[in-house]
């Protein structure tokens, strides 16, 4: 079944103000149009409630955190998750919920990681090659 909208044209509201200034004997607007009269300031608003509007929050969400998520879950990009106690798991994020993320593991079985354990994220490419430290202080034993 199709139902024609029935819309009014700018020509038909054109019309139509054109009749209702011509009924009124001095010619202008009606003051419920909307429109200032000549010599009087535009209506402000002095309701306290108008004034006093409330600071809206920030946004909780950036959306930044999805994309970055979508991202690599489309690209099936190798990732390591670091947790707050320093365990790191690599695998890829098969899905991801407001508060957990599937990791998929090759070697591995899956895991489901709560965020709030993981202290950050990078991709596996960019891990650092573990470099042995060299303490300086430590005495040296020489054979003579």
């Amino acid at each position: 079944m199709n139902r024609k909208l029935i819309r009014t044209t700018l020509a038909d509201v054109k019309a139509r103000r054109e009749q209702a200034q011509q009924h009124r004997p001095n010619g202008t607007a009606p003051s419920g149009m909307g429109q200032p009269r000549p010599g009087q300031p535009p209506p402000s608003s002095s309701s306290p409630s108008s004034q006093m509007r409330k600071r809206q929050p920030p946004a909780t969400e950036t959306h930044a955190e999805i994309y970055y998520y979508k991202k690599q879950i489309d690209a099936h990009t190798p990732m390591v998750l670091v947790l707050e106690d320093g365990e790191e798991i690599e695998g890829t994020i098969e899905w991801y919920d407001r508060g957990a993320l599937k990791i998929n593991r090759r070697s591995a079985p899956n895991l489901l990681v709560l965020k709030r354990h993981i202290k950050y994220i990078y991709k596996a490419d960019e891990r650092m090659p573990q470099i042995p430290r060299v303490e300086d202080n430590s005495p040296q034993a020489t054979e003579s």
